[in-house]
């Protein structure tokens, strides 16, 4: 049948004149590289969001591994797959990050409507599904909103425990509309549109991210490695000798963890072979005067002073 599409985004006219609602379309969208090597959970990032696709854009670079042939096991006919290679010397802030992010977005179908971005170590449980999709709903027709605001979740050294500190950030952007001039920004954290921030509405969704459950010897491999698409003379750094020693400072605060993890994600749990070999209450990391005195101000009006915000919230 002929369509001819109307003024209104949201209608579309049938050969005889008739109105009727176009559906809305989404897509999803992500990048990875070397997944095996680095255990990223990227399998289960895709499934989490698959649900609520109608295509799921995955940008392969160029690897060492059977990334690709991962990837192409998922065998789910809505995940279209382009080959990539990394330029391995933009490595100052993470910038190529950015660039494969990219890529993935600018290969999506020109009729989508919402691009939902999930990074190879973050995971969407299924019980947010039907928020996501009806925020994608409710403001389909308002222009205004660029983005949807995401809660986050960061796990740290195992499944059972979560980090909170004014290190991590709390939210940041994951669902954003098809159009041309938003891209991903700096190391990929986030995105920009023609270079300023995006107009958000926040919606009651947690992402939770993994990249940092791994076992003690995984430590080692992420710190050295990845620290070379960050750092020009990361070779000569401290973490990348080896001699170099993985501490648990870094997470600030240890949470345990009380609710349930991603059915999609769940056999992965299970199949952790390892023991965290310390006490979460004793981690060794002492905040400075100046973040002590911002955890106050933050535990006492639930304001978190000086927050890095790549978004505009409306």
């Amino acid at each position: 049948m002929k369509l001819i599409f109307s003024y209104s985004p949201l209608l579309w006219r049938g050969a005889g004149g008739e109105v009727k609602n176009k559906p809305m379309k989404v897509a999803g969208f992500t990048f990875v590289r070397n997944a095996i090597k680095y255990d990223y959970p990227i399998v289960e990032a895709i499934q989490s969001i698959l649900p609520i696709c109608d295509e799921v854009v995955v940008a392969v670079g160029n690897s060492e591994d059977g990334t690709l042939e991962l990837i192409q096991s998922i065998q789910d006919p809505k995940i279209k797959i382009i080959t990539t290679i990394w330029d391995d010397q933009l490595r100052e802030g993470g910038k190529v990050l950015a660039v494969e992010t990219n890529k993935a977005f600018q290969a999506i179908s020109k009729d989508v409507d919402w691009c939902f971005y999930i990074q190879g170590d973050e995971c969407l449980h299924e019980k947010y599904l039907p928020i996501v999709q009806q925020a994608m709903k409710d403001y389909l027709n308002q222009p205004a909103v660029e983005g949807l605001l995401f809660d986050y979740k960061h796990f740290y050294g195992s499944y059972d425990y979560y980090a909170q500190s004014r290190r991590w950030y709390r939210k940041e952007i994951r669902v954003v509309r098809n159009q041309p001039q938003i891209s991903s920004y700096k190391d990929a954290q986030g995105f920009r549109k023609a270079g300023r921030k995006l107009k958000v509405k926040q919606i009651p969704a947690e992402i939770y991210h993994y990249g940092w459950v791994k076992p003690p010897e995984g430590y080692k491999l992420k710190f050295r490695d990845f620290g070379k698409m960050y750092h020009e003379n990361h070779e000569n750094s401290e973490v990348a000798k080896e001699t170099f020693e993985f501490t648990f400072d870094n997470a600030g605060t240890l949470i345990p963890f009380a609710d349930t993890h991603p059915k999609v994600f769940q056999p992965r749990v299970e199949r952790m072979n390892w023991k965290l070999t310390f006490d979460p209450s004793k981690v060794s990391y002492q905040p400075s005067l100046k973040e002590k005195i911002l955890g106050w101000i933050e535990k006492i009006t639930g304001y978190r002073m000086f927050e890095y915000k790549n978004y505009q919230k409306i």
